[in-house]
């Protein structure tokens, strides 16, 4: 007979208080969480309101949308979705979980500030050699990148 290592899906677990300490030290949430800290915040529009709940901050939701286009995530739906099941996001998001119309409004009113801070972002990953930019070819067609 063959030994299994003994499992308990009810165990309770005490998790680490620290996000930070769940992702590898080398992980690409660190540098874009440090890289949107840099980004000038003056381009996004952030609508004023009178009341209801308070409003997620324009460098946690850049940095969200930036996080997630590097991974593969472009819907709102999944992006959400992310900020309770993928690590990395939930990093990213400081453990907070934007709605999927929270996300698609601040990417529709600040399209043309995301444009510039992810190219910033770029840069900068460029800069620091985490990142090479060159020539994509896409079916014969070459495409700066």
């Amino acid at each position: 007979m063959s030994s299994f290592i003994p499992f308990d899906r009810s165990q309770p677990y005490l998790l680490p208080p620290d996000l930070k300490s769940w992702l590898p030290a080398d992980d690409m949430a660190h540098f874009i969480v440090a890289a949107v800290e840099r980004v000038p915040m003056s381009a996004f529009c952030v609508p004023v309101r009178t009341g209801g709940k308070a409003q997620y901050h324009p460098r946690l939701m850049l940095a969200l949308l930036i996080f997630s286009y590097a991974n593969g995530l472009f819907s709102s739906r999944r992006i959400e979705r992310a900020t309770y099941r993928d690590i990395g996001v939930r990093f990213v998001a400081a453990n907070l979980h934007p709605d999927h119309d929270t996300i698609a409004t601040f990417r529709l009113t600040n399209r043309t500030a995301i444009e510039a801070a992810f190219a910033q972002v770029l840069l900068l990953a460029r800069e620091t050699g985490l990142l090479r930019l060159g020539v994509v070819s896409i079916n014969g067609t070459k495409i700066d990148a």
